[in-house]
This record gives structure tokens, C-alpha cells and sequence, in this order.
């Protein structure tokens, strides 16, 4: 069993709700054809034992539930929705959504290339303090040689009422199936500069993982370790969100 807080039905209902919603705000590539073999629509949910985004927990070290679904056109252009609860502040509130939409192709053998537009909406949030709600723009190319598949990515969020300040976040990742196996081995490491990286020493944040995942049929297990530069302070209500630790995961995929 995963460690940390379980989470309420209610609360599950929303999330499901607000990833439903948000999906059918973002734009559809159904639009490009009328012929149903040419889209194509994957989805699922996994529960995590703590919600890290780009080393830093969301939750507290409190387990989410984070369901997801993608429409994808033939051509490469794809949109979609993803959820997840958070930890419950005067800003946020306790939900976050991304409905993100992009463009996806092989540009050459073994190379892809990802652009797209992610928008981070808070809808259970009170706005106590402003604005949550902000856009990223996103760029990955990745490069698969055999088992082993190498990414690149970069986003940035420019300056907007939500942030403060621009943002620009770096990652590589390398991973790797074992062969005759389920199981496929990850690390990962990403460079935050900017208004997300406040935690961190002069709003700079290194974080990294290291993991593993198997897969069996629509079922999807995995194990990480994930930890940031971020120095410890001592105390526990602090270090939680972005001190080291073990994260266990379970999804369900369509």
C-alpha cells in the first residue's frame, strides 16, 4: 500500500470533472477529418504515493489520483486533458488541470519532434492572492536507437499575473527496455530557472530520477527516486516538498 493520505471520493469526482471539462475546452483534432480511423484516443489514470513535478512535490507527500486522456490526429496534432489533486492552498485550492494541445511527428528515422502549449488551470482555487492560472510553451525532441530512447526538452512560460516573472525549465532523459522483460529503466535530470524555482538557491532548482516501470497489459507499475538541490531546513513541514524520496506508482492505461 502506498504511503500518505487516502484520497476521498469527492475528490476523485472532481478531478475526473475537471479533466472531462477541460478536455472539451481544448482544442479538438477531430475538426481535422471525418474519417474515425484517422483519430486516435488514449487515456488512463495512475495513483502516485507523491505528486512530484519537475522534483518538487505538490501534494506534501500525500498520494494522487491523476487521470489523463489524449485525442490524436494522423497528422501529428493532439490535445488532451490531465488532472490531479493537490495540496490544498488559498491560491490553488486543491485541483490541478493541464489541457495541453500540440503537434508530434517523426522528422527523421529514429527522431521526433514535439511542440505544443500546456495551460495550468486551478479551478478549485479562491484566488485569495491574484491570478493561478498560467501557459507554457513546450518543445521535446527524442531519438530511439534500439531499446534505448533519448529526450530533450524545453519549456518556457513567459512573464505573466500568475508567475511574477518568466520561467524556463531544461531536461534530458535517457531510458532503456530491458530485453525479454516488462520492465523499462529511466533517469532523468532538469534545470529550473525563473518563477517556479523560488524554493530553490537564487530561483535556481537541479532536480533528478532515477526508476523503473513494467508493464503488463493495460497496467503500468513503477518505482523512483526522485530528489532537487534544494537545501534541507531540519524542519519536516518544509523539507517534504523537495527533499529525496521514493515514489511508487500504479496506472491503468487504454
Amino acid at each position: 500500500m502506498m504511503a500518505g493520505k487516502n484520497i476521498s471520493l469527492p475528490v476523485a469526482a472532481k478531478l475526473l470533472l475537471a479533466m472531462a471539462v477541460g478536455l472539451s475546452a481544448a482544442p479538438s483534432a477531430s475538426a481535422q477529418t471525418d474519417a474515425p480511423g484517422d483519430i486516435s484516443v488514449t487515456g488512463g489514470a495512475v495513483l502516485v504515493s507523491d505528486y512530484r513535478y519537475r522534483g518538487l512535490s505538490q501534494t506534501g507527500g500525500d498520494i494522487a489520483f491523476q487521470p489523463q486522456i489524449t485525442v490524436q490526429h494522423y497528422s501529428g496534432i493532439y490535445a488532451g486533458a490531465w488532472a490531479s489533486n493537490i495540496k490544498d492552498t488559498a491560491i490553488l485550492g486543491g485541483l490541478e488541470t493541464q489541457l495541453y494541445g500540440g503537434y508530434a511527428r517523426e522528422i527523421a528515422s529514429g527522431t521526433t519532434l514535439d511542440v505544443g502549449l500546456t495551460y495550468y488551470l486551478y479551478p478549485d482555487g479562491k484566488q485569495a492572492m491574484g491570478n493561478s492560472d498560467y501557459a507554457e510553451l513546450n518543445s521535446q525532441i527524442g531519438y530511439l536507437i534500439g531499446p534505448v530512447e533519448a529526450k530533450a526538452s524545453l519549456d518556457y512560460a513567459w512573464n505573466q499575473s500568475a508567475l511574477g516573472s518568466d520561467n524556463l525549465y531544461a531536461s534530458f532523459a535517457v531510458s532503456a527496455g530491458i530485453p525479454n522483460t516488462p520492465v523499462t529503466i529511466k533517469a532523468q535530470t532538469g534545470y529550473t530557472d525563473g518563477a517556479l524555482a523560488r524554493f530553490g538557491p537564487k530561483d535556481h532548482v537541479w532536480d533528478w530520477s532515477l526508476g523503473a516501470s513494467a508493464n503488463i497489459g493495460p497496467v503500468t507499475a513503477g518505482l523512483s527516486y526522485v530528489d532537487t538541490n534544494v537545501r534541507t531546513t531540519g524542519v519536516k513541514a518544509l523539507d517534504k516538498y523537495y527533499d529525496g524520496q521514493i515514489i511508487l506508482s500504479l496506472g491503468l492505461f487504454f
